[in-house]
């Protein structure tokens, strides 16, 4: 997209804004599942990757600080693993159940760490399966540690045919430049329900050539948009609306900087195989919580009203089997 494209879609959506569509921001007491929180503790859990990590996220994230970063707006959430060492995964599901199961949170479920190509990965997830908690697995496959062509190894393939086989989900987050290779791994794993995380880490910045023109690009917009589509092809397979506010840095961006990627996503999965995710707290390396909600509501608020519900709750409540029960 070059810069009159832009303009011009950003100057549309404008004006559809002013023209009065059909929106729930603001909708009181509206239900919002984020599918997409993270929670560590550093006196309880080794997380290697954090001592690199940048100054806003080297500190302890706590429920408590979850609920202020929420503030009034009626949430509940969807723990998903912090890339954990290899050591620390069953103390890490142990300890995300233990606060579930306690009940004065907002969060109601969990996706755990695990690695599908590991030897007895079978004996280790089958009883976190039995538990209603446990909705779903994810291995981050974007970490240094981590190589292309790594989901497509017989060992990884045969964990997550492990994982369709015990009804739970397998995340994937991954570089924007191997989504082919997620496209092959779901297709090698029909059984198995896909949840591809933070629009395939679409780079905003991709579609915005005077957006931060210092800082790199993750991808190029035409080789993202590929693999989403490839994706989005696939019965097996939705899309968290989620973390690509962390590409940009804070303060220097808008709704219409995001709106490519949002919308892009939005029209190749469809209402009904998208979920909001807050990424809180790493969404704080490009802005607060409120500030990424605010941007996305902006950004659907000419969507019809039903699509808006399905992308903030709806939808999350299908794919991660959530009971009203759940929700209380």
């Amino acid at each position: 997209m070059n810069r009159r494209q832009f303009t011009t879609q950003a100057l549309a959506a404008t004006a559809a804004l002013a023209s009065g569509c059909e929106h729930l921001r603001g909708a009181p007491n509206a239900l919002i599942i984020d599918t997409h929180q993270h929670l560590w503790d550093r006196n309880k859990l080794l997380l290697p990757w954090l001592a690199q990590a940048p100054a806003v996220l080297q500190r302890d994230f706590t429920p408590e600080d979850y609920a202020k970063a929420v503030g009034k707006r009626r949430v509940r959430a969807i723990y998903t693993e912090v890339d954990v060492a290899n050591t620390h995964l069953t103390l890490e599901a142990d300890q995300i159940l233990e606060l579930i199961a306690a009940g004065d949170s907002s969060t109601v479920a969990a996706t755990i760490g695990g690695r599908p190509a590991w030897s007895g990965f079978k004996d280790w997830i089958t009883p976190y399966a039995k538990n209603r908690a446990i909705k779903g697995l994810r291995q981050v496959l974007h970490t240094p540690a981590t190589w292309s062509g790594q989901c497509l190894q017989p060992t990884f393939i045969a964990g997550v045919r492990t994982l369709g086989e015990l009804r739970l989900n397998f995340e994937l987050t991954m570089r924007p430049t191997e989504l082919m290779d997620a496209d092959k791994l779901a297709e090698a794993c029909p059984d198995t329900s896909f949840v591809l995380d933070h629009c395939g880490n679409g780079d905003p910045k991709a579609f915005c050539p005077r957006l931060a023109p210092e800082l790199p690009r993750s991808c190029r917009a035409d080789v993202w948009k590929r693999g989403i589509d490839a994706l989005a092809a696939r019965d097996n397979v939705v899309c968290k609306i989620s973390g690509i506010c962390a590409f940009l840095p804070p303060d220097q961006w808008k709704a219409e900087h995001l709106a490519p990627v949002v919308n892009h996503c939005l029209d190749a999965f469809g209402p009904k195989r998208v979920m909001f995710g807050g990424d809180w707290p790493v969404c704080l390396l490009g802005g607060e919580l409120d500030q990424w909600i605010k941007a996305l509501e902006e950004i659907v608020s000419c969507r019809s009203a039903a699509d808006q519900r399905a992308l903030w709750s709806g939808n999350a409540m299908r794919v991660y089997r959530l009971s009203p029960k759940d929700l209380t």
